[in-house]
């Protein structure tokens, strides 16, 4: 973890052992506000939640998860801090629809499956959005939302960031003047959006949200932005393959949980797959790259070719072979450095972006599936068959 998160965590832990020592009730919440209360929108910028996945990135206490999950939500808190989280599991032992967990926000995204909402009452800005947003593009699922409160302006009138760095800020202790250094990522409502929109996201709306103070210059911003429907893909480098990878196959392993997809080191996912070699079936290349990739044991006689997939990439001819395996033993692996963190994803919410030659061959198997990407010619396999 980077010492700036490594820093905030040790200040929050401070914060809630202090609360601890003092003993003090809060009441449940009877409005909602994002950070400056009688000021700004309430809860219903979260709209209709019954029913649905929820986070709450930084839920200190547990108050507004717990009247998330009394309106019917599914949530789960996430607090980095040890001592919060006892004060949270303390209030609420067993709550209907609430899960606490102490956990780094983004560590907790990339294993979690993904979310209908994520909301953060100005918790998100202590971590380093370049860390947390790639957790959250595929935290969140397609059409889900991202809602967090930021700080734009503080007590003493210091504006926001023109760059995308942390600065000091001052945590004090309730009912002292005990001041402890947080490191927060204090950013322009342009730079907020450049970075949701270089993750998947489509920003939707900011509010500005002042104090109703005269004397107080304290202000902050409410973001509201969304993952789109479609799940985009894109290459990984402008450069085409070498001609010696243009013959390969794509690996579909399907089974209860989803589909199977690892990530790239270049930062796209993908299916297992890759290049054909001399003296092989596609079925048998099929079979070795699935298991020198991920790890699992297939059969040749258990793979289903589904055709050819012929797309150009600068002066390269790229055939592709999609195949699909619903049998298979093994506990998906990293067993090359190039891909790892194997998953099964849910059909409904694919990770982005796609690389795309697994989003063609995605696409071949389920033409329904909303994935983008460069047309390809395909010629399916009348039946199974090499």
């Amino acid at each position: 973890m980077p010492d700036t998160d490594t820093q905030n965590t040790a200040a929050w832990t401070t914060y809630g052992a202090h609360q601890l020592a003092r003993g003090i009730e809060l009441p449940e919440l009877e409005g909602w506000a994002w950070d400056i209360p009688d000021a700004g929108p309430g809860i219903e910028v979260l709209g209709n939640v019954t029913g649905l996945r929820v986070l709450d990135l930084g839920s200190g206490l547990g108050r507004h998860a717990a009247r998330m999950a009394a309106l019917g939500a599914q949530v789960t808190a996430v607090d980095s801090s040890p001592t919060q989280h006892e004060r949270a599991t303390a209030r609420y032992p067993a709550t209907d629809g609430l899960r606490l967990e102490c956990a780094d926000g983004a560590d907790h995204l990339r294993a979690a499956p993904p979310y209908d909402l994520v909301y953060s009452i100005s918790g998100l800005p202590f971590t380093d959005p370049r860390r947390l947003l790639p957790a959250l593009a595929n935290g969140v699922r397609p059409g889900g939302h991202l809602i967090f409160s930021a700080l734009h302006t503080n007590s003493a009138g210091r504006g926001p960031s023109s760059e995308v760095a942390a600065r000091p800020e001052i945590l004090r202790l309730p009912g002292t003047t005990e001041d402890h250094t947080v490191h927060m990522w204090v950013l322009t409502p342009q730079l907020w959006g450049d970075l949701l929109g270089e993750h998947g996201f489509i920003l939707e709306s900011v509010t500005a949200i002042d104090s109703p103070t005269a004397d107080n210059a304290v202000s902050y911003r409410l973001y509201t932005a969304r993952r789109p429907e479609r799940v985009p893909s894109r290459p990984r480098t402008s450069a085409p393959p070498p001609p010696n990878t243009a013959l390969g196959v794509g690996v579909i392993v399907y089974g209860p949980e989803g589909v199977l997809l690892g990530r790239h080191r270049r930062r796209t996912w993908e299916l297992a797959g890759g290049t054909v070699e001399p003296g092989e079936t596609f079925a048998e290349a099929a079979v070795r790259e699935l298991h020198e990739e991920a790890g699992l044991v297939a059969e040749a006689d258990d793979v289903q070719l589904l055709g050819t997939l012929l797309d150009r990439v600068g002066d390269v001819v790229r055939l592709t072979v999609p195949v699909l395996i619903t049998r298979w033993s093994g506990i998906p692996q990293q067993r090359e450095e190039a891909i790892g963190s194997w998953r099964f994803w849910p059909l409904g919410a694919l990770p982005q972006p796609l690389f795309v030659p697994s989003a063609q061959c995605l696409t071949t198997w389920n033409p329904s599936f909303p994935l983008d990407h460069p047309p390809a010619h395909f010629q399916p396999y009348a039946s199974p068959g090499q």
